[in-house]
């Protein structure tokens, strides 16, 4: 069988979401503040959705799951440009484990099921951070590279002031969400099922992943400091051009007035 996870948002109003699943009638749980529902007909399976706006589902063709990612399409917060979806199939065996993204579960009871979705959910979302970030340092790499060739940054003012603002917005959307690829909570209360997280979470490299996402935040925030500095250059060159053209006129204005009696 397949399963699915998706991350479509920055975040999912969980409260809103589950009240509104209840009032159609959905079969559905609140685990802390993830969504199970039972889903039934076309669409039979376990669906997750968690608050950081990812989605995790079970048994659901991907036409079904494209469906259900459709009809909460207004619940999204903050959509992102580009969907991450990773794909794997699953069975019931002997012993939990995941191979060539094959997932063998130990029951099919959904607690099972909701330990090991805590870490495909975070995956999908740690991958929109990689991608967004990504894309920051294609936008970027050419400051660093100005300036090892040509000592500046050639970027007016305003340009820079602009960059600097992209950065901190980038920068500062990741570290507001990062504490979500934390081990979950729901794991204080189910302890004894945490191993199938941390197997989840050390076949997707979950940690190296994010060492590597808070490497790439501290580049920027590099790169941050050194706009700033180049900003601050800018208007010191600025100020002493000024104050050499003010020099300038003043010993122009005592010569035609001392020297030359012109004024």
């Amino acid at each position: 069988m397949e399963c699915r996870a998706y991350c479509t948002a920055s975040a999912y109003p969980i409260k809103a979401m589950y009240e509104r699943f209840k009032q159609m009638g959905a079969n559905v749980t609140l685990y802390r503040d993830v969504i199970h529902m039972a889903a039934a007909g076309d669409m039979a399976g376990d669906i997750f959705f968690f608050p950081y706006g990812s989605t995790v589902f079970w048994g659901s063709n991907i036409e079904s799951c494209v469906s259900v990612l459709e009809q909460n399409k207004e619940y999204e917060e903050q959509p992102v440009d580009e969907i991450e979806m990773d794909e794997f199939t699953f069975l019931v065996g002997d012993a939990p484990k995941i191979v060539e993204d094959e997932i063998i579960l130990p029951n099919n009871d959904v607690l099972s099921k909701l330990a090991i979705s805590h870490g495909l959910a975070q995956s999908v979302k740690l991958g929109t951070f990689e991608s967004a970030l990504r894309k920051t340092f294609d936008h970027t790499k050419h400051i660093p590279e100005d300036l090892a060739r040509h000592g500046r940054i050639s970027l007016s003012r305003k340009e820079i002031r602009r960059k600097m603002g992209e950065l901190f917005l980038e920068r500062n959307s990741i570290n507001l969400h990062v504490d979500v690829l934390d081990t979950p909570e729901f794991f204080w209360e189910y302890s004894e099922l945490e191993h199938l997280y941390a197997m989840t979470a050390n076949y997707l490299d979950l940690g190296s992943r994010v060492e590597v996402l808070n490497q790439r935040l501290d580049v920027i925030h590099e790169l941050f400091e050194m706009l700033g500095t180049e900003l601050n250059h800018q208007h010191s060159s600025r100020l002493e051009w000024t104050i050499i053209g003010l020099i300038i006129m003043e010993v122009i204005l005592t010569l035609l007035r001392d020297v030359f009696r012109a004024i």
